[in-house]
């Protein structure tokens, strides 16, 4: 397929970043915007075919190859850990940037700019906890704006029961099972903090721990999850892609309208794990 013209590429980056401002990602370590830019001054191609993927694995990148994709947008980066030669021969990452780059696709990574923007993925999650009323707060506010930022806590108007909340997580992220950890399975929750992910570095920041009734992540380290059930805390945890695979929906959603072209959902991207 012929390269994505520059000016229709850049229309597809401002876009993405009208929805996740780059701004508000978290630059510290991660690693977010245009990775890989496969597009051509000279092509006359300005029709958008993106694919949304969690993780840009080779399965993913041989998909994009073969539904004429131009535009991957990856949650997580893509390029990350820096490297200093391209060997393909025993690096899966490697293969995959040469096949993208000589297929002409583009790569870009949004990441913590979505985590932290407002209807981005955390507010997601936030929504997916009870159809009734609640409200949330972010733990890590943005400068200059404090519904913008990392994680939430999330106050119900009426405390629900901790296997409902349960029971609707697993519906709102499509998952069989969780994690749960927990001093008692009856035990009503009133407030929770969560976090698409990886969520302790986050956690660390709430100010009032004594009122969180519930953490509500990804994954945990073992120590951190004893420490938790250890002050009678209870944890959900649903590995971490799965706390944000679902979100692709919503973000499919929300580029369809801005741009001119097609956005579709990698069937090849999934949890690295199974249950057996």
């Amino acid at each position: 397929m012929s390269g994505l013209s520059k000016a229709s590429l850049q229309r597809v980056v401002t876009a993405l970043e009208g929805l996740y401002p780059l701004k508000y990602a978290n630059h510290t370590w991660d690693n977010t915007g245009l990775l890989v830019d496969s597009s051509n001054e000279n092509s006359t191609s300005t029709m958008a075919n993106i694919m949304l993927t969690i993780d840009l694995t080779e399965s993913v990148a041989d998909e994009a190859i073969a539904n004429n994709i131009n535009i991957i947008v990856a949650y997580h980066p893509f390029l990350f850990r820096k490297f200093n030669k391209i060997t393909p021969d025993n690096n899966s990452q490697h293969r995959s940037l040469i096949k993208l780059i000589q297929n002409n696709i583009s790569v870009y990574s949004p990441h913590t700019a979505v985590d932290a923007a407002i209807g981005g993925v955390n507010d997601w999650l936030a929504k997916g906890i009870t159809n009734e009323g609640i409200t949330t707060e972010v733990i890590e506010k943005d400068a200059t704006n404090d519904n913008i930022g990392m994680g939430r806590i999330v106050t119900l108007a009426n405390p629900l029961s901790l296997m409902d909340i349960v029971n609707n997580i697993k519906k709102s992220l499509g998952i069989e099972y969780l994690q749960l950890i927990t001093p008692n399975k009856d035990t009503l929750i009133k407030k929770i903090a969560l976090c698409a992910g990886s969520g302790s570095g986050v956690f660390d920041n709430i100010k009032d721990n004594e009122s969180i009734d519930l953490y509500y992540t990804g994954e945990l380290s073992h120590h951190e999850q004893l420490a938790y059930l250890t002050n009678n805390k209870s944890v959900i945890l649903c590995g971490h892609s799965n706390t944000e695979r679902g979100y692709l929906k919503v973000m499919k959603e929300l580029l369809s309208s801005k741009i001119d072209g097609t956005v579709i959902i990698s069937e090849k991207d999934s949890s690295p794990f199974i249950t057996v």
